[in-house]
């Protein structure tokens, strides 16, 4: 007898029930737990399956404010869903795990997880133990990581050409289809561009790539600044709005009159002494301006205020000034100009600012933005996304990052494996010859593994209008050959092709990535055996409104 068990046994004995939990707690066990759990998370993966690969479907999203979101990307969806159930939450982490991580594969994370428990389920319903099960899915998802590694080939930095397969790949299937090779070839000049080579190896900072976007034109007008693009316009009409040749001071100080820390009060007695303190003030801001003056820069970007009067006299001494600027632009501004940016004006000199061959404002749509371009060796670069419509411009933000997080990994990690499913059917089919090594039942669970996996190719043909166990056979029959390891399915012609000769193409990083999610997802979901849910809390109004209703309604 469980200790739960006894202490209900002891409850009735009483002739008392006793509480042990709140009331209106709920509380489902054993395999009812884990069958309810096992049924939300699937749920969730069957909810984005039929948005993946280049021939899945959007999800129209309108949250309670009727805002729209039109997308296919699996960890959007999931958090504009507002998922409420403890197992599908889970699901939402794999995807934001996913996209941390790796940038990209979110939706094939969820729905493989979601795989793995339907596998687990019929396995729970043969009367295998789930420690077994976790046991085995473990043993799997380490071998899959091993043969992961086994078949993946390697990818210069140099090699342009399959750099921007990989990014073509991210691409497709999202709305920015039509300006794919436009996209791959901005996105892997960006990334080169802010890579840095750190003992032998490239490390890449993709918050160096400033992404800017903007409705109107059409995806081809989108384009890539060797610079960094700033949405502020210059803050007084009287500045020059373009600067050839530009020493740019980057400012973290206010160019205003501090503020004393404590409330003062200042009391005047004379008009006298009003003007002789309004004419200190400005002197003060005169000689800020000054300062920048001579320290020899002619255009200014500072992250705080900028007072009127100091403004009028930038624009008098023709210094181009924009304020409030983001922290992230100030840090990308730096790092493309090879300035420093200073907390004091009395820091500023000739060494610390920036150069750039042109900063210009520029009206794009219906908005001003700054252009800082020309710089000698940008370590930093902005994107301008451009599109028929907001939701366009928005679908096309995301296809981008997608992009740049996969061409990232390609050139920290230099592997890439095919994708179109092929990886999944030939892991899967090394699976399956290593669950014959693997003794006692947890070799039933290795098999699981490998038939999860196959939901990928799976979802790609039935995506595509394809009949999915013919895809399959073909596929399998395809792998079974020493020379079709990268076989997978072509959602655009329906039938199996070879991925690497078609050049879709995907980092290793994001398929090993997938796997582990997944597996840990799947892992976690059947551990649980017992869900103790608290009773939610009615939200009751002020008491004082319902008194003052029911004295109107009695008069």
């Amino acid at each position: 007898m469980s200790s739960l068990d006894l202490m209900a046994a002891v409850a009735q004995l009483g002739g008392r029930p006793i509480l042990v939990l709140p009331e209106g707690t709920r509380r489902v066990v054993g395999r009812d737990a884990r069958r309810m759990n096992i049924m939300a998370a699937r749920v969730v993966a069957e909810a984005v399956r039929s948005t993946l690969g280049p021939k899945g479907m959007d999800k129209m999203l309108v949250d309670n404010l009727g805002d729209v979101v039109i997308t296919n990307d699996g960890a959007t969806i999931l958090k504009e869903m507002e998922v409420e159930h403890p197992a599908a939450k889970l699901m939402v982490e794999v995807a934001k795990t996913q996209d941390d991580e790796v940038g990209d594969g979110t939706t094939t994370a969820v729905v493989l997880a979601g795989s793995l428990l339907e596998q687990a389920e019929k396995l729970l319903d043969q009367g295998i133990h789930p420690a077994v099960i976790s046991k085995g899915f473990m043993i799997a998802n380490q071998k899959a990581q091993e043969l992961l590694k086994e078949f993946a080939d390697s990818v210069s930095p140099e090699d342009e050409e399959i750099l921007k397969k990989v990014a073509m790949t991210a691409v497709t299937g999202k709305k920015a289809e039509a300006g794919k090779a436009l996209l791959a070839d901005l996105v892997v000049r960006a990334v080169k561009k802010i890579a840095d080579r750190v003992d032998g190896r490239y490390k890449v900072d993709i918050d160096y790539i400033g992404v800017e976007k903007r409705p109107g034109g059409s995806i081809l007008d989108s384009e890539l600044v060797e610079g960094v693009i700033i949405d502020k316009e210059v803050v007084r009409p009287g500045m020059p709005k373009s600067v050839k040749d530009a020493k740019i001071a980057l400012l973290d100080c206010p160019l205003e009159i501090k503020k004393t820390e404590t409330d003062a009060e200042i009391r005047v007695a004379r008009p006298e002494e009003l003007r002789s303190f309004l004419e200190e003030e400005e002197r003060i801001l005169r000689e800020m301006v000054e300062k920048i003056k001579a320290a020899g820069a002619n255009v200014v970007f500072c992250q705080k205020g900028i007072d009127d009067t100091a403004q009028y006299y930038l624009a008098k001494a023709g210094i181009m000034a924009a304020r409030r600027v983001k922290k992230s632009d100030m840090e990308r501004l730096a790092r493309a100009t090879g300035g420093r940016i200073v907390t004091s004006l009395e820091d500023l000199t000739p060494k610390e600012l920036g150069h750039a061959g042109l900063v210009e404002e520029r009206k794009i749509g219906d908005e001003k933005m700054i252009f800082v371009m020309g710089c000698k060796d940008p370590r930093a670069v902005g994107l301008l996304l451009r599109g028929g419509s907001e939701h366009v411009v928005d679908e096309v933000e995301r296809a981008v990052h997608d992009a740049i997080c996969v061409v990232a990994a390609c050139l920290e990690d230099g592997k890439i494996v095919p994708g179109g499913g092929a990886m999944e059917i030939e892991l899967a089919k090394h699976l399956r010859k290593y669950a014959e090594t693997v003794g006692g039942r947890e070799a039933l669970a290795v098999k699981a593994f490998a038939d999860a996996l196959e939901v990928i190719p799976q979802s790609l043909a039935e995506n595509a209008g394809m009949d999915t166990v013919d895809t399959l056979v073909e596929l399998r029959a395809a792998h079974a050959k020493p020379e079709g390891k990268s076989i997978g399915v072509n959602v655009f012609t329906r039938k199996i092709a070879n991925m690497k000769e078609l050049g879709v193409l995907e980092p290793l990083r994001m398929k090993s990535q997938v796997v582990k999610s997944a597996s840990e997802a799947a892992l976690m979901v059947l551990r649980v055996d017992d869900v103790i849910a608290a009773a939610k809390k009615e939200t009751k109004g002020p008491p004082e409104k319902k008194e003052e209703e029911e004295e109107s309604s009695s008069e």
